[in-house]
């Protein structure tokens, strides 16, 4: 039975390229009998609203899709986020960030793609200064040097059995918890994943990326290894992804102007996607 888990963020409205994901995964945890929940991605409090949240379950509910299990919402689950970075700081495989975006962006000779695997590692090498952290804001970074010593490269399976293997480029001082938020992306991720049960994580393929640090946190803190389905990306007719910050067309104009939800969701799982809209490659 597979397990799976659609994870928006509420910081906007949902569009095609969620609705995609969402009827993806329901389609493979209800084919396998399994389970579909899902998570409301909100530690970020500058963006999050709970307005977008209702709307999160109005757009589901009109796609016909039905979760089970009571919803995860991560701002109430800070403090098993924090337990599993005190795991890691017991192991001494993290350290306190002072840097900020724009002193990052400088010390770099190509500033752009993943901050992660880009971090230059300045702040690695300083001893742990309590005083400091306790007066200047700072973010929790993963020594992925002494993580990769301790686990090795960690290896993935895609959802049709393909096998992957890390490769040290891969692999960046990601962040895991943020100045502003109690935990990064990757950390809160694989934390909700484990206790949700989830086997088989379904997203877009840009966050493929995402998979080799997420495995290596995996084997670290000892949580189960899942399967991945990174399934193509709703693009506009010129190539162009959706996103909110593009004010991308929404599934609620959508549903205002009298789309049928199950129906589309069907035409959605059949890789049909309506006028004016195209699938990325796999």
């Amino acid at each position: 039975m597979k397990v799976t888990r659609f994870a928006p963020s509420p910081s906007g409205r949902l569009h095609l390229g969620h609705a995609y994901s969402a009827v993806v995964g329901h389609a493979r945890a209800r084919a396998s009998g399994g389970a579909f929940r899902i998570r409301i991605e909100d530690l970020d409090p500058g963006r999050c609203r709970p307005e977008f949240v209702d709307g999160i379950y109005e757009d589901l509910d009109w796609l016909g899709l039905r979760f089970d299990g009571e919803p995860i919402v991560q701002s109430e689950r800070t403090a098993l986020y924090g337990d599993a970075l005190e795991r890691l700081k017991a192991a001494g495989l993290v350290y306190a960030c002072f840097c900020t975006r724009a002193e990052i962006a400088q010390s770099l000779t190509a500033p752009h793609g993943d901050a992660g695997t880009q971090y230059p590692g300045t702040c690695r090498p300083l001893p742990d200064s309590p005083e400091k952290r306790a007066t200047t804001p700072h973010c929790w970074r993963l020594d992925s040097g002494k993580a990769l010593e301790l686990a090795g490269l960690p290896s993935w399976t895609e959802s049709d059995g393909t096998r992957f293997d890390g490769k040290l480029g891969d692999f960046g001082d990601a962040i895991l918890a943020r100045k502003d938020a109690p935990s990064s992306y990757h950390l809160a991720c694989v934390v909700d994943d484990a206790a949700s049960d989830v086997n088989l994580v379904v997203r877009g393929k840009d966050l493929r990326p995402s998979t080799p640090t997420q495995r290596l946190l995996q084997i670290l803190l000892d949580l189960p290894e899942p399967s991945y389905l990174h399934h193509p990306l709703v693009m506009h007719a010129d190539g162009r992804r959706l996103a909110k910050r593009d004010l991308a067309p929404t599934l609620a104009a959508m549903r205002d102007s009298g789309v049928d939800g199950t129906a589309l969701a069907a035409q959605l799982l059949e890789g049909r996607v309506p006028l004016g809209f195209q699938l990325s490659e796999a």
